[in-house]
């Protein structure tokens, strides 16, 4: 069994050891936190459901790894290059060795020591080519100059995060320097950040990949236009076929880079594991134990469900929703994310997460919706007054969809379903 590691959290410009993982098995784990940090200055949980203390004595039998770890477990093509780095076959109860190994650069404000030591082993064995500290613009990028594809297929793969973020397309965490030039997320020391981005290419080579990934911009504007909360959408730019957007769980200021903790409503749900069957009930429960306003963020999630049924966003996992906490210690849920016409993919990616009743029926309707949440009447009618209000926005999305660009032929395909989700708030 590999020997225990630290959990960092970064706090104040520099990263701290928090907690203390101790591998018990491929999946199982125990997580406690550490005595210094217990007493430290004002210290934040690593997890929202971990509140920061002495945990209780160890109970018999095996300790499942804590759900929050899941979010740290690098997937897609991350995942296949420390596989082939670690020598080990694919297995979906393989998290703790992934962790060890891959969890140095996650989204979000924690990391492993371990995977950090592994890191800057891996990058000794192949430094970058010579020149690779200048970095590369936009444009190198796009046409996959031979100094990019060098820059990121050694040590900087890793660096870039392509570890550090989940799901299946191709996405590279870079980091924008003061001359405007793109560097692997782990190559630039903070202190030259000026910018943090995400860039995403198709999930494959088809025709139908590649326009999911143009509408995917405009999806953003069309939500931000409607009231959602997005990130910095007049900074999201499709060029050379990459879909660049800026982080928001990086922030550049006056006393340089703040990393805030994010944590998916998966975690918050208990949900130890990848895949596992979820209702969306669930996942609002998660949300609102530990949101600083739950009426706020309830309406919010609400919203974006609205709007992924009537622009036909079915790749709604339970990973594909977050909180992050904020500077000032408030919790919400993230700014929008993943958030394009999926019902385009040749893979036929379905809604996973669905609302329910307490029997397991599934619901479709916005009224039976709101008369299962788990939520106070008069709270419940404030809600049911605000999808209210909501009507016509929804009912206007073909026009606003169309002055945000989104392409004509995705337009059409969501006419029906725009029009039964207004139908269905009007009637609320």
């Amino acid at each position: 069994m590999p020997p225990a590691a630290h959990i960092e959290i970064f706090r104040e410009g520099r990263w701290l050891p928090a907690a203390r993982l101790e591998p018990l098995g491929d999946d199982l784990a125990r997580v406690d936190y550490l005595p210094d940090y217990i007493f430290s200055d004002d210290p934040w949980p690593i997890s929202l459901a971990l509140p920061v203390g002495f945990a209780p004595p160890r109970l018999d039998g095996p300790l499942r790894a804590p759900a929050f770890l899941y979010d740290l477990v690098p997937q897609g093509r991350g995942r296949r290059l420390l596989l082939q780095l670690l020598g080990r076959a694919d297995d979906d109860r393989l998290v703790l060795p992934l962790l060890l190994a891959g969890a140095f650069n996650p989204v979000g404000a924690l990391r492993v020591d371990q995977a950090v030591d592994f890191y800057h082993a891996q990058a000794q064995l192949n430094p970058p080519a010579p020149g690779a500290e200048e970095g590369f613009t936009r444009r190198q990028l796009g046409e996959r100059s031979d100094n990019v594809l060098e820059h990121l297929s050694t040590h900087a793969l890793l660096a870039s995060g392509s570890t550090g973020v989940q799901g299946v397309s191709p996405k590279y965490l870079l980091t924008e320097d003061a001359e405007g030039r793109l560097h692997a997320d782990m190559a630039l020391p903070d202190a030259r950040a000026r910018r943090h981005w995400l860039v995403k290419g198709p999930r494959n080579a088809s025709a139908e990949d590649r326009m999911v990934l143009r509408n995917e911009a405009a999806y953003l504007r069309v939500a931000a236009a409607c009231g959602i909360r997005v990130h910095a959408v007049d900074q999201v730019l499709h060029q050379d076929n990459l879909l660049h957007l800026p982080r928001f769980d990086r922030l550049v200021g006056p006393d340089g880079v703040q990393r805030l903790h994010q944590e998916s409503l998966a975690s918050l749900a208990g949900l130890a594991g990848f895949g596992l069957p979820c209702r969306l009930n669930q996942l609002l429960e998660g949300l609102r134990r530990h949101a600083t306003d739950p009426q706020a963020e309830t309406l919010e999630f609400v919203r974006r469900d609205v709007l992924n049924q009537a622009l036909r966003n079915t790749d709604n996992h339970a990973r594909n929703h977050a909180v992050q906490r904020l500077p000032d210690g408030r919790v919400r849920l993230t700014p929008l994310y993943d958030f394009a016409p999926m019902f385009l993919d040749p893979e036929l990616v379905p809604r996973s997460t669905h609302w329910a009743n307490a029997a397991g029926r599934r619901l479709h309707a916005w009224s039976e919706v709101l008369d299962t949440l788990a939520v106070a009447d008069d709270e419940r009618e404030e809600l049911r007054k605000a999808l209210r209000a909501f009507a016509p926005v929804v009912g206007q999305l073909p026009e606003t969809m169309q002055a945000q660009g989104v392409e004509a032929a995705v337009i059409e395909a969501c006419r029906a379903s725009i029009d039964s989700q207004a139908k269905q708030l009007e009637a609320l």
